[in-house]
């Protein structure tokens, strides 16, 4: 949930320019608002949720799945815009104090006005509920609307007064449950009509990793969050303990996964999860490496840190997806 340009490990680079938002074609403003590079976050949440659906159901639907990824296109967009319409006082500020590092600023940066940001991020957010409609009147699922509006509302705790909990030491934990739970929750039911199957067992896993994904955000702005009175994991507990929290979860997650097979035997067998654990094993060494480095605080080695991370969460995820797939499949068949 968090505004898509610090959670881009790939553009937290050193001297990274503010862009010439100005003189730029207005889609391409608005596209740059849109932090494409950030999408990940969300698209992998969503299509594990549209895999654990297919499972639920035993089929896939491609209207739910179109519905599925329209929410979260929709949702991404209410989220990004409006988050950086939130934060553009401490936005403003990082500018000041680190004029030539850091990604674009969407409003300090002068890429869109801040009137433009909000009435877009507002115009996204109507678009998203619409989908909630959609689905609830034409797509059979009752209740859709909502739970679109309640998958929405997390974001709004998150940043948006009265509430603004990223602003009080709590955006870590409802992006946990924004990431983690409810956008994979929604697409696998909008998928398979089905509110509680057995197979939302996989994202507890997921969740711990949407919750390292969500305390590696806030490592890039430390000192202008703290200055800015926004009490987040890392300006209350330090960057070193944060790194060490991340990769707690990281490796909980896999333990989890691994476990599965004990856990909840109809849900999965030995070899459903080898392959995820191995992928995430492997580039774990990387995310060691990185926050270990000499350069661990300083904004090169975040993004590096940052980018070993968010492979290891969307690779794990996407191959974790492919083979419950598989074992769905080979089930079918049998």
């Amino acid at each position: 949930m968090e505004s898509g340009g610090d959670d881009d490990a790939s553009r937290d680079a050193p001297g990274a320019a503010a862009p010439a938002g100005s003189s730029a074609p207005t889609l391409s403003r608005v596209l740059m608002a849109l932090k494409p590079a950030s999408w990940p976050k969300l698209l992998v949440a969503a299509a594990f949720g549209q895999v654990l659906g297919v499972i639920a159901a035993g089929r896939f639907d491609p209207l739910g799945a179109a519905l599925g990824f329209a929410f979260t296109l929709f949702d991404l967009a209410f989220v990004v815009l409006l988050n950086d319409y939130g934060d553009r006082e401490v936005d403003a500020l990082k500018r000041r104090m680190f004029p030539e590092v850091g990604s674009p600023k969407t409003i300090p940066d002068r890429i869109l006005e801040p009137r433009s940001v909000l009435q877009l991020g507002l115009g996204a957010g109507a678009l998203a509920l619409s989908v909630g409609l959609v689905a609830e009147l034409f797509g059979a699922r009752p209740g859709a609307l909502p739970a679109a509006a309640a998958c929405m509302a997390l974001f709004v705790a998150y940043t948006l007064p009265p509430l603004r909990l990223n602003y009080r030491g709590g955006g870590e934990l409802l992006e946990m449950l924004g990431v983690g739970f409810a956008l994979p929750w929604f697409n696998a039911y909008l998928q398979s009509g089905r509110a509680a199957p057995d197979v939302l067992g996989w994202l507890p896993g997921f969740a711990l990793l949407a919750l390292a994904s969500a305390l590696a955000s806030g490592l890039s702005d430390e000192h202008s969050d703290r200055l800015g009175g926004k009490r987040t994991f890392t300006t209350m507990f330090g960057p070193e303990r944060v790194r060490t929290a991340v990769e707690g979860m990281f490796v909980g997650a896999m333990l989890v996964w691994a476990a599965m097979g004990k856990l909840a035997p109809h849900l999965a067998d030995w070899w459903t999860t080898v392959p995820a654990v191995g992928v995430m094993s492997w580039l774990h060494r990387g995310l060691t490496a990185a926050g270990r480095a000499a350069d661990a605080d300083e904004p090169a080695g975040i993004s590096r840190y940052k980018l070993a991370l968010h492979r290891g969460v969307w690779w794990g995820t996407i191959v974790l997806a492919l083979t419950l797939l598989a074992r769905w499949a080979i089930g079918a068949l049998a």
